[in-house]
């Protein structure tokens, strides 16, 4: 099993969900987070100052699903939030060790 990290545009989310239902994948987790990297903020200005927000809003998807199933999710992944611009996002894929259903203490492959 392989955990996928996807950090994107919050403006994106709603086409990345469509893209991983499409391909049958509809257990995500979302989170918001902010970041920067190559794009490192954007200048704004407020009541005649000028300031730089260095720190972007972000949303944070999170995958986790079997070994074969992850070049599909990145590819969706990839092209519903690609809009060709810095910001675009990245995509972190990890090996996940152990999975365990809380509710019925189910292990492994059964628990996706």
């Amino acid at each position: 099993m392989q955990k996928i990290e996807a950090i994107i545009r919050p403006s994106r989310v709603d086409e990345v969900k469509r893209a991983l239902e499409a391909i049958g994948k509809v257990s995500l987790t979302l989170t918001d987070v902010k970041g920067r990297c190559q794009q490192k903020g954007i200048k704004r200005q407020w009541r005649g100052a000028e300031y730089v927000l260095d720190l972007l809003p972000k949303v944070k998807i999170e995958v986790v699903v079997a070994d074969g199933d992850v070049d599909a999710v990145v590819t969706a992944i990839c092209e519903a939030a690609r809009t060709g611009q810095l910001g675009d996002g990245k995509i972190f894929v990890v090996p996940v060790g152990r999975t365990i259903r809380v509710r019925t203490g189910e292990e492994g492959d059964a628990v996706l």
